[in-house]
């Protein structure tokens, strides 16, 4: 049976179904007329009264619907056509079947089709005439329902006249009426109106939405031609089908404008859908897209309305689409072939929507040919419903699968985030390590150092002095006692002080407090609170203990004080530290001349830390100050 068969078997069925309601209803069905036709002549339009009786005849019976061909002898000139000659061919058909029922009675015309003006009269009073021109009227084939009756007491005409005025040569035709109650013939109307006219102009304004959607995304994304291409064939499809959604007056656009803006949308149409296709399954012919658009283009600057030669175009527009059809037969194979190979399963869904519209649009072209009967409903709008749906199913399965790549990317960006985390983790717990080796071998050298050169020079020269004879018992154990306050300071100073300046003096108070007391010194401790030092470490700490354990040692050994005093003070940039003693006092200038190796190293190791010390003379002996800073601007040296 084919796609179009079933479409077509399907759509009558709901229009069947919309109208089982009027089953019973009295709807006279009215399958039989009498038909004669007049030569062509110059075209009158029709008059508001008509005398049946004026036609004389001869008449023959047809049966409803009747269409006549070309070329017929009544309807063919017997020599020169007066300009606007039309030929008339008249239907009269007999209501003297058609049930009389109370209130308004209506006829309902399915479809008249011909380039022509068509009439109506009841008893010879005009009931309707079209409005469109010629070429207009053949677009739309209108459906039609005419009042026959609307009030309840005025009579109901006997005889119907059709008047179908055509060119001379052209083919039309004309279904069978239907004639009943006006409720009931409205609702047959209404049914099929929104079946084959009011359901496709729905669609079509979706996909044109859709279209001028696609359109916006297409301005801000250039990179992704299919949006463009999906708005220029919403555009085209609109376009291609403007016939079916206007009404049954004449546009202003005139004919010959508005068949070359059918017919070429149609062409540039088929453009459109080759470049989309070949999106979709990715294979590029290059000759055939020169082709179709080569195609396109000729037939846009041929069909141009430029001359007066109309009604010539609109007689000869069905063997123009002719070619389309065939192109776009072509077109379909190809992208099939295409669409299997590449796998694609949107390109497979592509063609076989362009095999269903293929069968509809060659069905439509036959009908327009009066091949089939032109009661049934035309299938290429269908198809282009058809379009819209595939169209927009590719772009939600782009959309969806867009986001599912977006949403896989940040998982498998997500993974490789933690298993970057993770390394990077690793490698530093790996430098935490390195670094904890390296701090310790510091720490090593930092202590091998100090002890070498403070606590081993001080045993081997107290050594030589012994192998000398020239220290005494007492002697050797104040050097031995300063040699164990020197490795407790080096080890006090490896405990962790949390940047306490006070807890470091504390802990040189501890250490240094019992030789204080053996040597008869009394110590003051004056100590206040003060900032935390947040560069106060280990090495740094040793520095300190180092200069004040020196300012205690020349103390002891090169004066005669009684007293030592201890105090910390808050500065403006920093903290300090005082150590002051009763004794004679001396210079400084003098203790660096004759050698004080001493004052040197602490004067060094204040260098080391970015501090300052000073010594300045008191009233009562000597004051030396050791500037610590807030914040260390220096790097510390190695002790």
């Amino acid at each position: 049976m084919g796609a179009a068969g079933a479409l077509r078997i399907f759509l009558c069925s709901c229009w069947l179904l919309l109208c089982t309601g009027l089953a019973h209803a009295q709807v006279t069905h009215l399958v039989r007329a009498d038909v004669m036709v007049t030569p062509p002549s110059g075209y009158q339009p029709p008059l508001s009264s008509f005398d049946p009786a004026s036609l004389a005849g001869p008449w023959r019976e047809v049966a409803l619907p009747d269409k006549f061909d070309q070329g017929t002898p009544e309807r063919s000139a017997g020599g020169p056509l007066k300009p606007g000659a039309m030929a008339t061919t008249w239907y009269r058909i007999s209501l003297a079947g058609v049930a009389a029922a109370p209130g308004p009675v209506a006829l309902h015309l399915l479809r008249w089709q011909a380039a022509g003006q068509l009439a109506v009269y009841g008893d010879g009073q005009l009931l309707y005439r079209s409005q469109g021109s010629p070429a207009w009227n053949h677009f739309r084939h209108p459906a039609l329902v005419i009042p026959l009756r609307e009030t309840a007491e005025a009579p109901l005409p006997k005889t119907l006249l059709v008047r179908l005025d055509t060119f001379p040569g052209a083919a039309g035709a004309i279904t069978s009426l239907y004639a009943g109650p006006e409720r009931e013939i409205y609702a047959r109307y209404a049914g099929r109106e929104w079946l084959e006219y009011q359901l496709p102009f729905m669609m079509s304004a979706a996909f044109l939405a859709v279209g001028l959607f696609s359109f916006g995304v297409w301005l801000v994304r250039r990179r992704e031609p299919i949006y463009f291409l999906v708005f220029v064939i919403a555009v085209c499809t609109v376009v291609r089908r403007w016939h079916i959604y206007a009404g049954l007056e004449q546009l202003t656009i005139s004919d010959q404008w508005f068949g070359w803006l059918t017919y070429n949308a149609l062409n540039w149409q088929i453009v459109a859908l080759q470049y989309f296709a070949r999106l979709l399954h990715g294979r590029d012919h290059r000759w055939f897209n020169r082709i179709t658009v080569g195609f396109a283009g000729l037939m846009t600057l041929a069909t141009l309305p430029l001359s007066a030669l109309q009604p010539g175009l609109v007689l000869v527009k069905p063997l123009l689409y002719v070619v389309p059809i065939l192109l776009g037969a072509v077109m379909t194979v190809r992208n099939m072939w295409d669409g299997w190979q590449s796998r694609s399963y949107e390109a497979r869904l592509l063609g076989g929507w362009m095999v269903v519209s293929l069968s509809f649009g060659t069905y439509d072209w036959f009908k327009v040919k009066y091949q089939f009967n032109i009661e049934g409903f035309y299938l290429t709008p269908y198809a282009a419903m058809v379009m819209f749906v595939v169209i927009t199913y590719i772009l939600f399965r782009r959309y969806v699968n867009a986001v599912a790549e977006t949403e896989r990317s940040k998982e498998t960006l997500e993974v490789r985030l933690r298993q970057r985390e993770q390394e990077l983790a690793e490698s530093y717990e790996k430098l935490r390590e390195v670094e904890k080796a390296r701090t310790l071998s510091m720490e090593r050298q930092r202590m091998m150092q100090d002890m070498h050169d403070v606590l081993g020079l001080s045993l081997i020269g107290a050594l030589r002095m012994v192998e000398r004879g020239r220290l005494d018992e007492r002697e050797v154990a104040q050097i031995l006692s300063s040699c164990i306050d020197d490795l407790k300071l080096a080890i006090d100073s490896l405990e962790p002080v949390d940047a306490d300046l006070l807890l470091l003096l504390a802990t040189l108070r501890f250490r240094l407090g019992p030789r204080l007391e053996a040597a008869g010194i009394r110590l003051a401790w004056k100590v206040e609170t003060v900032p935390a030092l947040p560069w106060l470490d280990p090495r740094h700490a040793l520095h300190i203990l180092r200069i004040l354990q020196e300012a205690f040692a020349n103390i002891i050994k090169h004066t005669s004080a009684t007293e030592i005093a201890v105090s910390t003070a808050v500065t403006h940039d920093g903290v300090s530290v005082a150590v002051e003693d009763n004794g004679p006092g001396f210079s400084l200038e003098q203790g660096l001349a004759q050698g004080g190796k001493g004052l040197r190293n602490q004067m060094r190791r204040a260098e080391a830390i970015g501090a300052r010390i000073e010594w300045q003379p008191s009233p009562g002996g000597t004051r030396m100050v050791l500037q610590l800073p807030l914040v260390q601007r220096m790097l510390a040296a190695p002790a």
